[in-house]
């Protein structure tokens, strides 16, 4: 664990649009990456299962399409991300539970502003959270 998110540009910008677009329900969604790697690549939004403005929650049938998609790829959610629509970028209670994937960046979105908005990653490991600084790259490598 490098302890720094490494992410392209139009990753974030894809999920910053995906915030925006289910706002004023928080949205959600994974980041794939080769196993081992820590380094995000196909972006694949998910669906909001709770339609709520205060609270995410993954189809538990899109989950395991999911992760035996993942599986099949030899990929790992490296990002999993969720909007905040009226509160800071930071972690709730109920992310901190829901959190069980010790490698994955933890990425929050506030779109509480519509002029601009918060990007910022975490580690959660056993309830305990962790920010940690975000490079973002430039365009397609």
């Amino acid at each position: 664990m490098s302890g720094v998110l490494r992410i392209r540009r139009e990753l974030v910008d894809e999920i910053v649009a995906h915030a925006r677009r289910d706002h004023p329900d928080e949205a959600c969604g994974v980041i794939a990456g080769p196993e081992g790697s820590d380094s995000p690549e196909r972006y694949i939004p998910m669906l909001n299962a709770a339609r709520s403005p205060t609270f995410y929650e993954f189809d538990s049938g899109d989950l395991l399409k999911l992760y035996r998609e993942l599986d099949a790829n030899d990929e790992v959610p490296v990002v999993i991300y969720h909007s905040h629509t009226a509160t800071e970028a930071y972690p709730s209670r109920t992310d901190v539970s829901y959190a069980s994937e010790p490698d994955a960046h933890y990425v929050l979105v506030s779109t509480r502003d519509p002029e601009r908005h918060e990007f910022r990653s975490y580690r959660i490991v056993d309830g305990v959270v962790t920010e940690e600084p975000v490079e973002i790259t430039g365009g397609t490598e």
